[in-house]
């Protein structure tokens, strides 16, 4: 399977602007073609977007953090986000984005323009969609989009609430169908997809006692659950991964948010406990944002997840 990304990604990283963070910014890693990297989004309270890119080497690296946007959420009401996905328009010179956020008890859609690839957002393109209440108590969002090529061939939204993960097929981004239900699920704190095929999506998620787990869920038939770890993961609120540029590995960071510290870590193909896991260390950054989501070409075969 051949993984890439588009060009220049870390050259616009490191890219001279206004930083939103003192720290000094990581030079990029230098080993050249196969080291991992992360494209991370961060919505803080005040609903303003931040962008980083973190470096899967020890230590870990990461770009400056720059503004993605501003006032793209109301004050206050962010509980939950999808990730970020993103399209290039034509003519390469900006990017639409598209992102389902849960404000408090309604599910969004928010959508929006940039000029360039930062933080110029278009404020008259700037769109919340509401698509239904009860969403208040979810603990995790995600949406998974499946491409051949360019082109769509499913689409479905995920969602933790109790002891229960949902899922809905989803059509025109707003429209949601076919509700099915998993339970069981109550121990689990987080979850971050890592692998994305035409009949099946595979979370990474972590439990409140401190195991560590992958679920498969088909679209049709039962989740496979297999451990990972047994225990020490309970330090995370949230988990974002990522494995475009890492072949068949994937690299995550873990966010404890009661003291803002992201880790970093890089995952082989995941086994269940026979999966090699790497520690690389605390990202040089401090993380005080409500949500943390996934940055990545949403309508690219080659930007889908491919980590079990």
């Amino acid at each position: 399977m051949i993984r890439k990304r588009a060009a220049g990604l870390v050259g616009l990283a490191l890219a001279a602007g206004a930083l939103v963070q003192a720290e000094p910014a990581t030079a990029a890693p230098t080993e050249g073609p196969g080291f991992c990297q992360l494209s991370l989004g961060s919505t803080t309270s005040e609903g303003d977007l931040i962008l980083r890119t973190m470096y899967g080497v020890t230590p870990p690296g990461a770009s400056p953090s720059r503004w993605g946007g501003k006032d793209l959420l109301p004050d206050n009401q962010l509980r939950v986000a999808s990730g970020i996905g993103t399209q290039t328009n034509a003519d390469q010179t900006g990017e639409s984005r598209r992102q389902y956020v849960v404000l408090g008890s309604t599910l969004n859609l928010l959508t929006y323009t940039v000029n360039g690839f930062w933080g110029e957002v278009d404020p008259a393109t700037v769109k919340r969609t509401a698509i239904g209440g009860g969403w208040g108590d979810v603990r995790y969002l995600e949406s998974s989009r499946f491409n051949r090529g360019t082109t769509l061939v499913r689409q479905n939204m995920y969602a933790v609430l109790g002891d229960t993960i949902l899922r809905w097929n989803v059509v025109n981004g707003t429209s949601f169908a076919q509700k099915t239900t998993y339970a069981g699920f109550s121990a689990v704190k987080t979850m971050t997809l890592i692998s994305q095929t035409a009949t099946y999506d595979t979370f990474l998620a972590s439990t409140r006692l401190g195991a560590l787990y992958t679920i498969r869920i088909p679209l049709t038939g039962k989740p496979v659950v297999k451990v990972v770890r047994r225990s020490t993961w309970q330090g995370f609120e949230a988990l974002v991964a990522d494995g475009i540029t890492c072949g068949d590995n994937t690299i995550v960071v873990g966010v404890d948010k009661e003291t803002g510290t992201p880790y970093l870590y890089e995952f082989g193909h995941a086994n269940g406990t026979a999966t090699v896991i790497k520690a690389l260390g605390k990202v040089p950054r401090t993380f005080n944002e409500v949500a943390y989501s996934r940055v990545f070409a949403d309508n690219q075969e080659y930007e889908q997840l491919f980590g079990e």
